[in-house]
């Protein structure tokens, strides 16, 4: 008797049918949604360390960098202001305007906004500082107070300044393309006229 006839008259045993059933049971796991569920959990409950670990020390840490900047000279405090204010604004605004464009996929939008707001951090700083309800914040009020005067409310001009720069400039430069593109189309235009124009003046001349 061959093989295969033997394995035609050994009809399968429970053993396999409990044995498929268990495996069948092994692959089974909790739905996607449950795992999204988790893992949204797992990610706020790690920002919400993460902030209360930085709101309890980055505040005092960056008041104390000022004023190691500014000395507690008013003067030094408006200028360093502006600088933070100005540039930390500006750039990442012009970073972020730039996500209009249908050419960045989901993916660069994501690293560029991440980007732009690692950029601002000066500038979220120093906002920790003035809005802050932690120990750490008063105290960095309290040291930019005597040791940087001057220095929060020039950082507050110098934000408006570049977010309103980074604005202008967006928009003259949408202006800008929108005029390149309808001196393109007004182009392509007269070079069709053209081309008519030379197509019947050639036909009637063969008439």
């Amino acid at each position: 008797m061959s093989h295969e006839d033997s394995a035609a008259y050994n009809p399968p045993h429970e053993d396999d049918h409990i044995d498929g059933r268990v495996a069948d049971k092994s692959k089974v796991g909790p739905p996607v949604w449950v795992k999204r569920i988790v893992l949204a959990i797992v990610l706020v409950g790690v920002a919400y360390v993460v902030y209360l670990l930085s709101a309890a020390f980055f505040p005092r840490w960056w008041a104390q960098r000022v004023a190691d900047q500014v000395d507690g000279t008013v003067s030094r405090g408006t200028l360093w202001g502006l600088f933070y204010g100005f540039v930390f604004s500006l750039v990442p605004a012009l970073m972020l305007f730039q996500l209009r464009h249908r050419f960045y996929s989901w993916t660069w939008r994501g690293i560029l906004a991440v980007v732009a707001i690692v950029l601002a951090a000066p500038n979220w700083l120093t906002l920790s500082v003035v809005a802050g309800n932690s120990n750490a914040a008063h105290a960095g009020e309290r040291i930019m107070d005597v040791d940087a005067p001057g220095f929060r409310a020039a950082t507050l001009i110098g934000v408006i300044a570049g977010v309103a720069l980074a604005v202008i400039i967006t928009v003259l430069s949408m202006r800008l393309k929108a005029r390149r593109t309808e001196v393109k189309r007004l182009r392509t235009e007269r070079d069709e006229l053209r081309r008519t124009r030379g197509t019947d003046e050639g036909s009637r001349e063969q008439l």
